[in-house]
């Protein structure tokens, strides 16, 4: 059994409403849903994504008043959007640096092109080009125009003390391919190792940083990477794996949207398998995703709770 790439990615940030203004305004991507965590209702969960809400295009953000993430190893260290030729690269670039932020200097991802940048609260991201991995739908209401939109998630990269752990746990257990190895700007060599049918939407990038320190979670950083499974029936074969292996996992957790299975590799970093559905329209129209504050069937009753301690995203 394969996984097929990346579900989604969640980061931390400590100002949903500037965070809210800089993926939707900035980026260009729509909010899908606005719910909260399931774990901390006090917390706004903002998911970013294409028109449709497609798996493997979200961007997810939990909302702490925390300090901003004290950088280091043993974390996910930068998350890659997809876009879909040069021409969308260099448009990227400009906007990124008309709305004030540094991008680096063009460069390639596994031979890929692709530059680096920052998010306003340090949240290290990417653009890389890529042609052939699937389009992402655009969003009609986008300040982006269609052709540049941002088609998904592209690799993830990963910071560790020792390649090797992690490596043996990718591959032994989730059957990732380990398909070569780069050199990034600094120097460092990356590691990369492909799900499914391969290709930039489906690639973990892993970088040994003996060197660092490890990483403090806070705004800025990284809280977990979501890997896809298709249906009900994938999912329980990676239940049925964990336990077969007798490894430590949350067991089965239903978020409603979809079904999550969490686990720490041996590096410390946290790995959640998710189904693709039942998806965001579960519980509102595809057309207004995103406009109300969503909440799962078993919080519904503390709805006039929950929305008195949140503040608005926008005026």
């Amino acid at each position: 059994m394969q996984l097929h790439g990346i579900h989604h990615l969640t980061a931390i940030t400590a100002d949903a409403r500037a965070n809210y203004y800089f993926y939707s305004e900035v980026l260009g991507l729509r909010l899908v849903k606005k719910t909260v965590n399931q774990d901390d209702t006090s917390a706004y969960h903002l998911f970013y994504a294409d028109a449709e809400g497609t798996p493997g295009t979200d961007l997810t953000f939990f909302e702490w008043p925390m300090p901003r993430e004290q950088r280091g190893t043993h974390a996910i260290s930068r998350t890659f959007f997809r876009v879909g030729d040069q021409g969308a690269l260099d448009y990227w670039r400009e906007r990124i640096g008309a709305h004030g932020l540094r991008a680096d200097a063009p460069g390639t991802v596994n031979g890929r092109a692709a530059f680096c940048f920052d998010d306003p609260e340090g949240q290290r991201l990417g653009f890389v080009v890529d042609p052939d991995d699937p389009p992402g739908t655009p969003w009609a209401k986008s300040p982006v125009p269609a052709e540049f939109q941002i088609k998904g998630l592209g690799p993830i990269e990963l910071s560790v003390p020792e390649i090797e752990p992690t490596e043996r746990f990718v591959t032994l257990v989730y059957a990732m391919r380990k398909t070569g190895t780069f050199t990034r700007e600094d120097g460092m060599t990356v590691h990369v190792f492909a799900m499914g049918e391969g290709g930039a939407a489906a690639e973990l990038h892993v970088v040994g940083e003996p060197h660092l320190a490890p990483a403090r979670q806070g705004a800025g950083g990284v809280h977990h990477v979501a890997f896809r499974a298709k249906d009900a029936a994938e999912y329980a074969y990676w239940v049925d794996r964990y336990r077969a292996l007798g490894l430590r996992s949350s067991g089965p957790v239903d978020r409603f949207y979809f079904r999550s299975l969490y686990i720490r590799e041996p590096n410390g970093i946290l790995f959640e398998i998710a189904t693709d559905g039942p998806g965001f329209h579960a519980d509102e129209p595809k057309e207004s995703m995103g406009s109300r504050l969503s909440l799962p069937p078993f919080l519904e009753d503390r709805r006039a709770e929950i929305e008195a301690g949140l503040a608005p995203l926008a005026t």
